[in-house]
């Protein structure tokens, strides 16, 4: 089994890498692969809502020129998923939200019914916010999400602070443990059957 783990934030190896470390550490002590994406400090694209993907069928976004379908590839491959951000004005990064917004409107197919994380580190404030908003895509794309024994958060300017937040960590180790459990459990099932999408739309 493998998890598929993504560093929303610009430093390769801040605090939010040491947060996917931790968990990464606790998954392989499971039996369980991982793999950190890391987004990098380059642009982004948004989703433009142009619908090209949808009339291409591919399940892959038209916008070929960074991560977004590297993503959807992996993740096809992958069993469960841990998103990881830092906290910037009490909301998750821009660029870990412009790749999520396009990897699950184009290829939403390739992470329903596998379980999935959101962790966030600050300072201080607007972590619990910044998880309900990662947790969204979870809810939307028929995804099991993964808890803790806490909020999945931690606290620390800088990776060297995270370490001093032994609560933290803990935190991180359990989601990984809760994790490894959920995958396991899930290995043993067939997912179910949903019904065929029907569009409620009362603004004409």
């Amino acid at each position: 089994m493998k998890v598929l783990m993504i560093n929303g934030s610009c430093h390769e190896n801040g605090s939010t890498f040491a947060l996917l470390r931790e968990i990464a550490d606790e998954l392989h002590k499971n039996a369980v692969e991982t793999e950190i994406v890391q987004l990098g400090n380059g642009p982004q694209q948004d989703c433009v809502g142009c619908g090209g993907c949808r009339r291409s069928g591919t399940g892959r976004c038209v916008f070929d020129n960074d991560i977004v379908n590297v993503i959807i590839d992996k993740a096809k491959t992958a069993d469960g998923f841990v998103f990881g951000t830092p906290v910037y004005y009490a909301h998750p990064s821009g660029r870990l939200l412009s790749v999520l917004d396009r990897a699950f409107y184009a290829g939403s197919a390739a992470f329903a019914f596998k379980p999935g994380a959101a962790v966030a580190v600050a300072r201080r404030a607007g972590t619990t916010a910044s998880i309900d908003v990662l947790n969204k895509y979870f809810t939307i794309a028929k995804m099991p999400v993964v808890s803790s024994t806490y909020w999945n958060i931690a606290h620390g300017v800088c990776a060297s602070e995270v370490p001093e937040d032994e609560e933290g960590l803990q935190t991180m180790r359990n989601l990984a443990r809760n994790m490894a459990w959920m995958l396991n459990s899930l290995s043993k099932t067939t997912p179910p059957e949903n019904e065929k999408a029907h569009k409620t739309n009362f603004v004409r």
